[in-house]
């Protein structure tokens, strides 16, 4: 094996998650932050709802989609399926990020090549571009907290693994609100990709009081994993008793490694923050890992960083695919979605 690389989100996950004496005083230390940050957010969305802030419309029917906590809840995976939906339905769907890192936008393009892609922080900009290229619906990935524009249906994701984490605000814990925000969703996600079934269920029972619209739950699974470069499907079997390197530079790495434990293999972890920019030195030791390990496995999202830098004389990584699998609630989530527009035949 190549030289082992640190676990750079260890840190946060002693900070968010220990209940040791250590990380509740570091939490504690934090708390006038987190105060700040809370307070801030309440009286944001106070301003908003009361009308204090301006709410621009947007020129397509919108969908937005985000969570309470920062990374890691499959947000990006639903908003991709909430656009193919529309797109097997006729429509041209539009989907609209604010572009930091530009690696969801590219994954969002490599999955969906008919949908209009546009990374812009403002999304009125980017919806008039979406708009002047044909988009016909607008699907809004990570824009829960963008609460300056409209949106015809607003839905919540929330993972069930955020049970793990304390319920600080920012940057004591993980969660930019708390469940009283629920309050203006449309709808509500419980993913889960390690958790199980009874505990996603039970999350989706209790919060769903407090959303004004359908409640679902869906689990984030690994069922194959396809090659890098030659796109070749590969059952997660073949990853059982085998010496795999599972590398990431996503949110919630804890969640990747231990699907990819759960396939049977042994696994070494290499993590980077999220968003990382891969350099030539990363991948070049990405390639030396790849010759040594039985497997590389990477996300999806790091993939469209390395499809076209990967070297050919090394094996190529095998890519994660995330399946959606709905347990509860597809159809009350449909029927919310096909309220925004008609179909296509009718105009």
């Amino acid at each position: 094996m190549p030289g082992r690389r640190g676990d750079s989100h260890r840190l946060i996950r002693w900070l968010w998650t220990s209940h040791r004496l250590d990380a509740i005083l570091a939490r504690a230390a934090l708390l006038p932050a987190a105060g700040l940050w809370a307070g801030a957010m309440r009286l944001r969305a106070e301003a908003y709802r009361r009308g204090w802030a301006t709410i621009r419309d947007l020129p397509l029917p919108t969908v937005a989609v985000g969570n309470l906590t920062v990374g890691g809840s499959g947000k990006t995976p639903i908003a991709s399926w909430i656009a193919a939906r529309y797109a097997a339905k006729g429509w041209v769907p539009g989907i609209l990020l604010r572009g930091y890192g530009m690696d969801e936008a590219e994954l969002h393009r490599h999955q969906l090549p008919s949908a209009k892609v546009v990374a812009n922080p403002n999304r009125i900009q980017g919806a008039e571009q979406a708009m002047a290229q044909g988009a016909q619906v607008l699907v809004l990935d990570d824009a829960y907290q963008r609460l300056d524009v409209w949106r015809d249906f607003n839905l919540a994701v929330v993972s069930a693994e955020t049970s793990r984490a304390v319920r600080w605000p920012l940057p004591a814990g993980p969660w930019r609100e708390g469940f009283g925000a629920l309050g203006r969703a449309n709808g509500l996600i419980v993913t889960r990709k390690r958790a199980d079934a009874d505990s996603a269920a039970a999350l989706a029972q209790s919060l769903a009081p407090r959303v004004d619209g359908p409640v679902a739950v869906v689990h984030l699974a690994h069922r194959h994993y396809e090659g890098l470069v030659s796109g070749r499907t590969h059952p997660a079997s073949d990853l059982d008793g085998r010496r795999v390197i599972a590398a990431s530079a996503i949110a919630d790495p804890d969640a990747f490694v231990a699907q990819t434990k759960a396939t049977g293999a042994a696994v070494q972890v290499a993590t980077w923050k999220d968003h990382h920019a891969f350099r030539a030195e990363d991948v070049a030791w990405l390639a030396h890992a790849a010759r040594r390990a039985d497997y590389l496995v990477v996300t999806a999202k790091d993939a469209v960083k390395l499809r076209d830098r990967w070297p050919a004389s090394a094996p190529e990584p095998l890519v994660a695919v995330l399946a959606l699998e709905w347990e509860a609630g597809r159809d009350e989530i449909e029927a919310g979605l096909d309220t925004l527009v008609t179909a296509p035949e009718s105009m």
